[in-house]
Order: C-alpha cells, then sequence, then structure tokens
C-alpha cells in the first residue's frame, strides 16, 4: 500500500487494487473507514454489538464479555437476513449465560440503501437493548 496523505486525524492509503481506505485514528481505537461508508456508521458505540455472518455463539460471547466488563447495558444490532441471528444472542445470552439480563427496548425499523443497481433498497434493521 502507498501512502496518499496524512493528518493528525486521517491518514489515507491507495492498494493495488486502487480502492482507498481511510485509517480513522482515535486516542483508544483505531478504525476503517472504507469508502461509500458514513462515519458514523463505522463508529462503533462501546456497548453495542453488530451482528453478521459469523456463528451466533461469537456474538454471544461478545455479549457476555461486555457484561462482565461490568457494562449495565448492551445494545445487539442487526440488519437484513441477520436479524433472527440477533434474537438468537439475545435469548442465548439472557437465558443462559447471564440470568439477571432484561429487555429494555427493542426498535425496529426499515433503512433505505443505496442498490447495487443505483435504486433504493429496503432493509429491515433491529436495536436490541439489554439491561441488568
Amino acid at each position: 500500500m502507498a501512502q496518499t496523505s496524512q493528518s493528525s486525524e486521517t491518514v489515507s492509503f491507495i492498494d493495488e487494487s486502487a480502492s482507498k481506505l481511510e485509517i480513522m485514528i482515535y486516542t483508544d481505537q483505531v478504525r476503517l473507514n472504507k469508502p461509500g461508508r458514513a462515519l458514523e456508521e463505522t463508529m462503533a458505540e462501546e456497548n453495542t454489538v453488530y451482528i453478521g455472518k459469523k456463528p451466533t455463539m461469537n456474538y454471544v460471547l461478545a455479549v457476555v464479555s461486555q457484561v462482565n466488563a461490568g457494562s449495565d447495558n448492551v445494545c445487539i444490532k442487526a440488519r437484513g437476513r441477520a436479524i433472527s441471528r440477533a434474537v438468537d444472542v439475545a435469548e442465548i445470552v439472557r437465558n443462559r449465560f447471564v440470568q439477571g439480563l432484561a429487555y429494555k427496548d427493542v426498535k425496529i425499523a426499515t433503512e433505505h440503501l443505496p442498490g447495487q443497481d443505483g435504486g433504493i433498497a429496503n432493509v429491515s434493521s433491529i436495536e436490541i437493548y439489554l439491561e441488568k
């Protein structure tokens, strides 16, 4: 990778495939900001677990780790096909690992994302808030 610019907060790189990556540098963490994503989307809240394609128990471990680290509130977020996995994670954590955990709030929404054909794609999303 060749470095193209550098400032105190952002360092941009261009790799061999000519795709640009920006590394956002914070005091305690480093996050990759891929082109086309807003900075707000890449900045994760401390107590939030984003559900994706990995096995369910990976996310269960992440939620349990947050609770064991002293967090009273944990948010589980997912979109599209990962919504069912997010519900599974919340139920497994509540029923098997952390007995005092309860649902604080559940938010469901539809996000409008740019589609592959240039149109708008509607994607369902869920946020599950758990608290001790």
